[in-house]
Order: structure tokens, then sequence, then C-alpha cells
């Protein structure tokens, strides 16, 4: 599955030089007939594989980088351990599973407006009960639509084999895991500068929330980049900024606002690279789609995230894991119930792609001088976890029985209350990776760059 990742990062790699990897130590503990764990594992290795080859390029020498299989999984599962208090929950009471009329949905309800659209359709109910009752009146092909075209979050439970001969997923069938777009030549204006920190200096102005594109970021704050994360004012995610928003800066911006869109365009001009998770059409509305944001910042590396794919009837749909892994078939029926994967891998493998993009973005410019953006989606790992369905070239044991988490030894005092923080699954020889601030609050800082070193 490395083989198959690197193969479609490295695209624009015609050097012929040796494509680092790093060491795997450990197991990882989901690999039975779907390899979830394989997945995660594979991402982050071509995101610290990515690093190595960057440093190569600008250092001379590939650093040994070691990956801790284990550890990956924990890191998916969830990172921080409260110290004496107990942490919100991830999910509103609404986000489940429902059983339809004929099948099964899920509802994702964890932002307001999203939970608004879903109730509305079923006739504003007060209570998960009473919107159970009423589900199981519905449809679940019809509910899905419904529920969608309110501006809501749904996804019905589909076979595998439905998915394969669904308009969308016959689309996605033949995306690439990143999709590539080079842009005219333009200098890179970032220079790795310490090889400590390799990322330091590097603007990355962050527009994603849950989860994969925070994941992406929180790898690159972790080498030093200045992660500028924006969050429109109505956003909350309590649940999941403790995980994510570590070493980052976290400022609000409403972009429907004259004088925050011109903050924001500013923001554009001076940053490296910009990460999104908006739906394919959403910046674009907004005036700020790649175009718009090539005029504004010639080199500006864009890597861009969405639920379904860049083709096909539901390039704009909203979606998150749990939703893709129910319209592909991942989640199944059992013992009367949806079970899903373990932890949702798709969001934390396409989190680490987007990060090694990223990498190989700014390493093709510092060479060629040219700019790329890249297009990546859940669904599109999805298909990879389908495609490597029942490969078994590992017997694993049971994730409990794996290596024993390993925290770091000082509490992290976040806005939530101290946590123990996973130390990183990954090691490269010569670097330090960690985080310099704790998790805090999104908006909870001005929308600026820190300052650099230098000045």
């Amino acid at each position: 599955m490395f083989n198959t990742i690197e193969a479609d990062l490295r695209r624009f790699d015609s050097t012929g030089q040796t494509r680092p990897a790093p060491r795997i130590i450990g197991i990882g503990g989901y690999t039975s007939d779907i390899p979830v764990s394989t997945l995660a594992i594979a991402s982050a290795s071509a995101a610290v594989s990515a690093l190595q080859s960057l440093c190569a390029s600008e250092l001379g020498h590939i650093p040994d980088a070691t990956v801790d299989a284990a550890a990956i999984d924990h890191w998916c599962k969830g990172s921080v351990q409260p110290a004496n208090w107990s942490m919100q929950p991830q999910w509103d009471r609404f986000s489940r599973d429902y059983r339809t009329e004929n099948g099964w949905i899920r509802l994702h309800t964890n932002a307001e407006h999203h939970r608004d659209a879903a109730l509305s359709v079923l006739g504003r109910p007060t209570t998960p009960d009473e919107v159970e009752r009423e589900i199981t009146r519905w449809d679940s092909e019809s509910l899905e639509a419904a529920i969608v075209e309110a501006g809501g979050c749904a996804a019905q439970l589909r076979l595998t084999r439905a998915w394969h001969t669904h308009p969308q997923g016959r689309a996605l069938s033949l995306e690439p895991i990143v999709a590539w777009d080079e842009a005219p030549s333009h200098p890179c204006r970032w220079n790795l500068t310490s090889s400590q920190r390799p990322m330091s200096g590097l603007r990355v102005l962050d527009a994603t929330r849950v989860l994969a594109g925070p994941v992406a970021t929180r790898f690159l704050a972790s080498l030093g980049a200045d992660v500028l994360r924006i969050d429109p004012p109505d956003w909350n995610e309590d649940g999941n900024a403790i995980e994510m928003t570590v070493g980052k800066t976290c400022a609000g911006l409403d972009l429907r606002d004259k004088q925050d869109r011109a903050t924001f365009r500013r923001l554009i001009q001076t940053a490296d690279v910009l990460v999104h998770g908006y739906r394919a059409d959403a910046l674009e509305k907004l005036g700020f789609g790649v175009d718009a944001c090539r005029a504004l910042n010639p080199g500006l590396i864009t890597v861009c995230l969405n639920a379904y794919g860049w083709t096909g009837p539901w390039t704009n749909r909203r979606g998150f894991d749990s939703l893709v892994q129910r319209s592909t078939g991942l989640a199944e029926v059992r013992d009367n119930g949806v079970v899903a994967l373990p932890y949702q891998v798709l969001d934390h493998a396409t989190g680490y792609l987007m990060a090694a993009t990223a990498l190989h973005a700014l390493r093709y410019q510092r060479e060629h001088g040219k700019t790329l953006s890249a297009r990546l989606s859940l669904a599109r790992q999805a298909k990879l976890l389908l495609d490597h369905r029942g490969d078994r070239a590992t017997q694993c044991a049971p994730f409990e029985a794996t290596q024993h988490r390993r925290y770091q030894e000082d509490l992290e005092q976040t806005d939530w209350g101290p946590v123990r923080r996973l130390r990183p699954a990954y090691m490269i020889a010569g670097i330090d990776s960690g985080w310099d601030r704790p998790a805090h609050h999104l908006r909870s800082d001005v929308p600026a760059w820190r300052p650099k070193v230098e000045e």
C-alpha cells in the first residue's frame, strides 16, 4: 500500500533519486479483513518519507526515520488523556445510526446548522428517541436525499457492490490518490533554515475542520511550521479541538464580511501553503478559488480536501469520515446494529497524505521553481481500503495487546484542563518533533502570523 501511495505522491518526481522510506517498528492492531492499521501506517510513513526527501534535497543527506506502528493506532484513536477531569463527547446526541423502513442511515449533526437541517426534515423532533421513531417511516435513499438537499449531512448504509455501481463510486474509481495541478514557474520564498525544526518559518494557512485537514497541519506544526487556523464565527468542535489545535494559532474570520475578507486576502498573499477542506465550489463562491488565490500569491501551494471526490455527481456533497464509511460499504450491519471501522482512518490517513503532499510540493518548488496544487478526498482512501480488502500480509496482535501508551512526561496545560499527550509516533534523526504551544480554544488568537525568528 505504501508503494501505491508513493507512486501518486511522486507523480512530478522524475529525478530518479532514491526514495527514502522510514523504518516501521512494532505492529498495528487492526489488519483483519479491512487493513485499517496498514492504511494509517502507510500514510504516516508517506508523510515522514516526504520530509526525508525534502531534507535530502535541502541538506544533502537523508535523515534516518522510524514510525511506530502501534503508536499510529493510538494517535488515530485519541492523543490525549485528561488529568482528573472528563473531556466533552466528540459526538452530538443525534449523531448516530438509525434503522429506516428498508435499511440504515447515519446522521452527522455535530455542527448546529447540520443538526437543524436534519431535524427540520424530520419534523423537528427534540430527542434521539423521537428521531428514531420518525426515521423508521422513511426509505433510506429518500431520507438521505432530503437531508442533503436541506443542507444537512447524512449517508445511507450501502453495500460495497452498490457503491461500485453508484455514479459517484464509478467516478471515484478513476481518480488518483492525489490529483496534481502544475502552475507556471514561481520561485519558492521559504528556505529550510533549521535542521532541528525543518519547517520553521513555513507559513501554513489552515482553513480545515474535522478531522483530516487538522491532522495534516498538526503534523506540519510538529516540525516547526507556523500554522494559522481560521474558523468561521459559528463553528464549534470542542470535542476535537483539544486533539487538533496543539501547536497552532487559532483565529476566526467571517468570509462573508468585507473586512474579514480583506484580512483573509492579506493572509493568502503572505502564506506559503493553503490547506482547505471546503467543498469543491465553496471557496470559488467566496472569491477564493485556486485561480483567485494564485492571482494573489503565484507561489502559493494549495492542498484541497473534500469528502466524496473531485469528479462525479457528489463532488460538492458535504461529508465526513463516518458518512463515507457508510456510503462505500466499509461499515456493515452486524448483530442487529451498524459496526464502523475501529477509528476514523479515512480522516487520519488523508490528513497524513495531505501533509506529505504539501512537503512534496515544497521540494518540487524549491528544485524546479514551479508551484503545485493538489486535491485529495476521504472517499479515495476508502477505495484504497476496499482495493486491499483481505490483504493479510502480517498477523497482528489485538489492539489492546500492542505496546502501551507512551505519553509525554510533562502535563500539557490546555484551555480545557491539563492533559497528557502521546509522544509523536515518528522519530527523525536530528529533528525535534513536537509542539511549542498547548491546545486551545478556536478563535482565541488574532488572525496574524507569528513573528519570524530573524525579525
